[in-house]
């Protein structure tokens, strides 16, 4: 007797199946519940919620969390992205102090620190940014600290406000390859990405930048985009695999394997870049303590 074959409904045919190599351990223990109520009691956001973070569990788990800071309400309207759209109507000047005071109070050795998009602001939200950085080495003077910034549209000098505080490593992400930016970023431009990336290199700063995998890019795209990256100066480059938070958002078009994350990981070294971080699971500040010292 000859097995006949099973057809699918056409969705699934076409919309590819989450693969075992991406599930994640609920956040438990301790430690996540010391974080959990420090962002509570300061009234923080963090892109770990905020954005959906797959990682969650573990890095509030070890006792580490990436703040959001000048609110939890975007200005732009990135077709992969879980953090709300909207109008921002949260400016708060006490929030550096919080901030420093809870990174302080669960004592890591590295912080992250991210934002939203205010473009509705004349500096971006620069000065934020600044005295956040300056609060935190005042409190934790040994603690080094990554700043995850967003687009500042050309505003170089919002840009140098950001970045003069002392943090040792500036990441930017330019979150996709240059082909899939007015579907991915609508708002942004793949070259003033780059030249974000190049100005910061060129203010003495470690670079980072992140790219999402399995949008519909190709292998060449990517090489292309390494290329890009090295030769404006990227010293750290993070690879993960993109998944959609909502319905509303862009669908995946590629569960990319484990192996070809550790591929482009190759890739990206002979390319001329100091650092890659590559894997389905990797986000921007997914083991961002190991970038300091690059």
């Amino acid at each position: 007797m000859i097995a006949l074959p099973v057809i699918q409904p056409a969705e699934a045919q076409t919309k590819p199946r989450k693969p075992d190599w991406l599930r994640v351990k609920l956040p438990v223990g301790k430690e996540y519940a010391k974080v959990r109520q420090l962002v509570d009691t300061y009234k923080l956001h963090t892109i770990c919620e905020s954005g959906n973070c797959p990682n969650m569990g573990e890095c509030w788990g070890a006792g580490t969390a990436t703040f959001m800071i000048l609110g939890n309400v975007c200005t732009r309207s990135c077709s992969f992205c879980a953090v709300a759209t909207g109008r921002p109507n949260e400016y708060d000047l006490d929030e550096p102090r919080r901030v420093a005071e809870a990174i302080h109070l669960m004592g890591v050795k590295h912080a992250v620190i991210t934002s939203v998009n205010r473009d509705e602001l004349k500096d971006r939200g620069a000065s934020v940014w600044h005295e956040t950085i300056v609060q935190i080495k005042k409190l934790s003077p040994e603690t080094t600290i990554e700043t995850l910034i967003p687009d500042v549209k050309a505003n170089w000098e919002a840009l140098e406000t950001m970045i003069s505080a002392g943090q040792e490593v500036v990441s930017h992400n330019v979150e996709t390859v240059k082909s899939l930016y007015r579907q991915v970023r609508p708002q942004a431009k793949y070259d003033r990405s780059l030249e974000q990336i190049r100005r910061i290199k060129e203010y003495g700063k470690r670079t980072k930048t992140g790219i999402m995998l399995g949008l519909g890019e190709t292998q060449e795209q990517v090489y292309e985009a390494m290329d890009d990256l090295a030769a404006n100066g990227l010293d750290i480059l993070t690879l993960g695999q993109y998944l959609q938070p909502t319905k509303m958002h862009l669908e995946v078009a590629e569960f990319i394997h484990p192996d070809m994350f550790a591929h482009y990981r190759e890739e990206g070294l002979r390319r001329g870049l100091k650092y890659v971080e590559s894997g389905p699971l990797v986000r921007s500040s997914y083991h961002a303590e190991r970038h300091v010292h690059v």
